[in-house]
């Protein structure tokens, strides 16, 4: 089956939303960046540096999941910048579907805290990136991609490997 959405994930930092963004305008896809979908609540939550608990995330999944279903019922592919940090995340999100590509944008802690440093008014604080670290439960069946490269290099891996 080809590939109809692309799901960026890692932990906040990695690039999920840029890296997203570029696959998105290079395909002509619509571009989703998971944030957005978070409730009111939960985002009050990251802002005053609490870490989301699964309760949280829930509710935030499964209408990332049904976004998913409605892009590929409709035959409008996609792309979603989201951390889905965790399998049972993960699962959550894919349903065991063939036409969504999961790519890891794998990078280490020293790094991704250099990126989200230098970031203006955002609301992910040193603590909950140690979290996002410490949850992460890394992919092996995906496509992994180091964050080291330019944006432009991990299109050009994630397209070469990509069946549109």
């Amino acid at each position: 089956m080809k590939t109809r959405f692309v799901i960026v994930m890692g932990v906040a930092g990695s690039g999920k939303t840029t890296v997203g963004q570029a696959l998105a305008r290079h395909l002509g896809w619509d571009f989703y960046d998971a944030d957005v979908f978070h409730p009111a609540e939960n985002i009050a939550k990251m802002a005053s540096g609490i870490p989301l608990d699964d309760v949280d995330r829930l509710p935030w999944l499964r209408s990332l999941r049904a976004l998913i279903a409605t892009s590929l019922e409709e035959n409008s592919p996609a792309v979603l910048a989201c951390s889905a940090l965790r399998e049972s995340y993960r699962r959550t999100l894919l349903e065991e579907n063939e036409a969504v590509l999961l790519v890891y944008l794998k990078g280490d802690y020293d790094l991704v805290w250099s990126r989200i440093s230098a970031r203006q008014d955002h609301y992910m604080k040193q603590q909950m990136l140690r979290s996002q670290f410490e949850t992460l439960e890394e992919p092996d069946d995906v496509l992994t991609i180091d964050i080291s490269m330019s944006v432009e290099e991990i299109v050009r891996e994630i397209l070469r490997r990509l069946e549109v």
